[in-house]
């Protein structure tokens, strides 16, 4: 993929990718709902939400975790501008099944939006769940901002359904949240 002049390419990330993965996921977090979205989240809930869903430790954490995996993508800069990340499912769903994977996050920094990068980046994200389903007809499952309508059009355009309905906790706040499935990876 070129951005600006440069090839970008996606990768697993690494254990070193850690503190620049914090930094990413707060910042495209702050970025697409504090910038973009403007969700008047009260501070002390989004400080409480940040320190606990974006520290360092919490990131280290993913990463060692084998039942998790994150991509990365370095930016001409040098920093990281996208990443995704999967593991067992934890959403709120009479249909989840042991052993059911979820997309937990697919970010871009506001400047790798709309190049295509974030097609690119989930396109990659299901090939490696369909390598790993174990057999044909499993799931995926992600969770959505009911207010994030380009994201929810790029998912169903790659055949995620919405198939309920939870809220999201940022602090004591409430986002109200999809839940969209896949199914057949």
């Amino acid at each position: 993929m070129t951005m600006n002049g440069t090839t970008h390419t996606i990768r697993d990330a690494m254990p070193a990718d850690a503190a620049a993965l914090s930094r990413l996921k707060l910042t495209s977090f702050r970025e697409t709902f504090l910038e973009d979205f403007a969700v008047p989240y009260p501070p002390a809930d989004l400080a409480i939400f940040e320190a606990e869903t974006y520290a360092l430790a919490k990131v280290r954490a993913e990463l060692d975790d084998h039942a998790h995996q994150s991509w990365v993508v370095d930016g001409p800069d040098g920093e990281l501008v996208a990443y995704a990340h999967v593991g067992p499912c934890t959403l709120p769903h009479d249909e989840v099944q042991p052993g059911d994977w979820e997309l937990h996050q697919l970010y871009l920094r506001r400047s790798a939006q709309g190049s295509g990068l974030g097609k690119r980046l989930l396109a990659h994200v299901l090939g490696w769940l369909a390598e790993r389903s174990g057999h044909q007809g499993s799931p995926v499952w992600l969770g959505v901002w009911s207010g994030n309508d380009r994201a929810q059009a790029l998912y169903r355009r790659w055949g995620f359904t919405v198939v309920g309905e939870y809220r999201f906790r940022v602090g004591s706040w409430l986002d109200e949240e999809f839940i969209m499935r896949m199914d057949g990876i």
